[in-house]
Formats: structure tokens, sequence, C-alpha cells
């Protein structure tokens, strides 16, 4: 299509009584050829404009800021893909938990349950199984790819804030505010074991993709070593200045990644536990690691706003992005090493290609974003042939082939109700007064139209 013809055009309509109420949707799709209107709500789809949320190759930076569009109504602290990459699952402070398709980015389905805000989550190495943690003291298990609650596990005396699922998927391991391990038995949820051995709260938990080995991490300046299933004590590593609040331990197993206050990061050899390296990435703390699937790149997140990717096992810096507003909380890489997702404080989800970091695409839930953002928003084959949804500035070209799924208008993102159809009298004619015919004119909705060339 021709960018200049196909630019968004609105008219303004007044409203019979003068009032102003708030816009309607529409979509173009292509059909047989050619672009025609056609009226809809808002896909409850995955992508929409935010402050610099461009598909790469197809756009530069938006030559304005956008209203920013949100994820959830709260920080999301908790990012997880699953196994397979088809799901990304995040958890909030807004005590949500959501499932996103991917690589389309859509919302499938929000999980509600908790009470408190959710701090972390876990996929089981199969994905078929799903564990949340809370700051209500539980941890609650859903099916996965439904999302269907199963199981509260209630055994908890403070909030939750570590989860992690051994490869065989038959181990659950939780950290609390209290400074407790528990071991619990999966899928039934029985418990194991509970292990009082940090003073502070357990930050963090990792275990070993070989298995039999995991590594905890604690606001009281310790990383932990242990075995499993037994969850004995193998060894403690005291030589960290600052409180240890992330973890990661690399696809091979032989090494783990901590993060720390002071912004540090340390690399340690395992099962050893010696220190390898260390390098500062960060100018505050390290909030959350996450290796990816050939353990050459670590990505790393801070309360100083960035994301940062450090080779390995040297800790050279790759790459920086500072996109989000406020602290980033979470990031997780998917299977194929291929996407990269943050959450942050400022409730958005944003994803990055990897390695070379580029924003391809806001996560978006309709309930969670203000009306007054506004974007284009369209569906195109990426350079894998799969189907992904991009957002732009208003006002932008649509590539050919591409399915337009979004107006340029501001307001209401609910499905607007449907079209009334002018209904004409028949004249009624008087000899020799003859009466024109009377048009009942239907009261408009709007006033605001989009009209595509």
């Amino acid at each position: 299509m021709n960018s200049e013809r196909n630019k968004d055009r609105i008219s303004d309509l007044d409203l019979p009584d003068g009032s102003q109420e708030e816009p309607q949707i529409y979509a173009l799709r292509s059909e047989g050829g050619g672009w025609t209107l056609s009226r809809r709500g808002l896909l409850g789809a995955a992508a929409a404009a935010a402050a610099g949320c461009v598909s790469s190759g197809v756009s530069r930076e938006p030559p304005v800021k956008w209203e920013e569009v949100f994820a959830h109504t709260a920080p999301v602290e908790a990012l997880a893909f699953t196994p397979d990459g088809a799901m990304l699952v995040s958890g909030s402070r807004d005590q949500s938990v959501k499932l996103w398709s991917m690589p389309q980015g859509s919302l499938r389905k929000t999980l509600q349950g908790h009470t408190g805000n959710v701090h972390v989550l876990a996929p089981s190495p199969d994905g078929k199984l799903l564990a949340t943690g809370s700051g209500d003291k539980t941890i609650r298990l859903w099916s996965l790819p439904e999302g269907e609650f199963l199981k509260t596990l209630t055994k908890q005396e403070r909030e939750l804030y570590a989860l992690a699922i051994p490869p065989d998927g038959r181990l659950l391991a939780s950290g609390d505010q209290a400074g407790t391990i528990r071991l619990w038995s999966l899928p039934d949820g029985t418990l194991l074991k509970s292990i009082e051995k940090q003073s502070e709260t357990v930050s963090a938990l990792a275990v070993s993709p070989k298995g039999g080995l995991m590594a905890s991490g604690s606001l009281d300046k310790t990383i932990k070593l242990w075995s499993l299933p037994d969850g004995e004590l193998r060894k403690s590593l005291n030589e960290q200045k600052n409180e240890v609040y992330a973890l990661a331990i690399s696809p091979d197993g032989r090494l783990l990644a901590s993060g720390a206050r002071d912004g540090m990061i340390s690399l340690w050899s395992l099962p050893e536990g010696e220190r390898i390296h260390t390098w500062k990435r960060h100018e505050e703390t390290v909030t959350t690691l996450a290796f990816s699937p050939d353990g050459l790149l670590l990505a790393s997140g801070s309360w100083d706003n960035s994301i940062r990717l450090s080779s390995i096992p040297h800790g050279d810096p790759v790459g920086t992005v500072k996109k989000h507003s406020a602290d980033v909380l979470s990031v997780a890489i998917d299977p194929q090493g291929r996407l990269l997702a943050s959450g942050s404080y400022d409730k958005t989800i944003k994803l990055w290609s990897l390695p070379d970091m580029r924003l391809q695409v806001c996560l978006m839930d309709l309930e969670a974003t203000p009306k007054k953002a506004k974007g284009i928003q369209y569906k195109a084959r990426n350079e894998l042939g799969e189907w992904v949804s991009y957002t732009q500035p208003c006002g932008s070209p649509i590539p050919p082939g591409a399915t337009c799924v979004c107006n340029c208008v501001s307001g209401s993102w609910g499905v607007p109700a449907a079209p009334t159809t002018p209904r004409i009298t028949k004249p009624k004619i008087t000899e020799p007064t003859i009466t024109m015919p009377r048009i009942n004119i239907p009261k408009i909705t709007t006033r605001h139209y989009w009209y595509p060339n």
C-alpha cells in the first residue's frame, strides 16, 4: 500500500445533543485485495502503542512520546517462559497471574486467587504445572496450559519470595521472608522438609538443570548450596559484602550467577562454589538474572531501570537498554534464545530481540491500560514466518500483506455497540400536497470516525 494514501484520517462529527462521548474502535481488513473498514473492539491482544514500543526493521523510534500501556495494574515482579516457549507467565503486585501466548504476545488468561502480591512463580520442567508464591503466605498450583487452579499450599508463616522446581519435576522448593526453605512433593503438594538456615529473607532460589543441586540467596548476605532431594547443606558462600537479591544457574549447571544490592554480579563455579569473576554492571541493586539457553549471555535487571547483557564467563558488556521508567524487577529469556522479556515497577512487560536488544513490543491487558492510550497495531509475518503483532505511532504506513487490527483514535478499549441502521418511513402522498420522505436519523454514539483511503 502507498504509505501516504493509507495514513489514518479522523473526521470529527458533533453529536446531536452536543455531548462528546468516547470514540469507537474500527479495524482495517484486507479482503479480496482491497482494504475495507470493519467495526469491532480492539483485539485483547498482545501489543499496543507504548513509549518506545516499535518493531525492529519496520520503523525507528516514534517521533513523539506515546502514552503508556500496561500489562498489569501494579508492578510486575515475576516472569517465566514455559519450557516450550509457547507462553510467558507474569506475576504482579495486583495479585494476579497472567498467561501470554508467544510469540504473538496476546493475553490468554488471567489467574485470580491470591490475596497478596505475587512475588514469584515457577513452571514445571514438563510445562504442565505452575507454582505461584505470594505475600498472602500461600503457594498456589495451577495446571498448564489451561490455567486451572489445582491446590493451595498453606504451611508458610511469612511472605513467599522464592520458588524453584528441579528438572525431574517431583519437588518444589520455596523460600520465605522468615529465612525458611521448604521442600514439597509434586504434584500432591505434601510438605517434606523445612530448613531454617538463613537468618533473613530467602530472596532467591535456583536449581541446577542437571539436578541434585540447589542454590539459595538471602538478605543475610550469604549464598548456600544444597543437595537435592534430601535438602542437606553442602556449602555456605559467605564472601558477599551486600544482600543477595538474584541467582541464576547456567544451562550446563557449571556456573552460578548472583546479583547483589551494590550492583555487583558474581560468577561462581559449581559444584565447588568458588568465585570466578565479579563485575559491576549496575548503579543500584541487581534484582533479577537470566542465562541465555547457550550459556554465553547473562541478562540482568536493576533498580536503576536498566537491562544489561554481559558475556560469559568474563562479564564483558554486550548491550544496555533503559526503556523502563522505573525499577526492572524481572527478566526471562525464551528457550530458543530469541526473546527477552522484562517486567517493571512501571507495570509494563516489554519484549526484546536477542542479542541486539531491540524493543519488539509491549504486552497489553485492556483492563490495565488507560483509555487515553493511542497507536496503530498490525499483524505481519516476521523473518521466521511467524505471525507477530507489531505496534507503531499513529500515521505509520502498514507493510504489504499485514492486517491492521487497531486505529489511532484514543478512548474506550471496550467493544462498541452494534451499529444502527437509519429507518426510512415511506412517504404518504395526499393530493394535491406531497409529503417528502421523513428520515429518522439514529443517535450517533461517537464523534470520531476513521476513514482509510
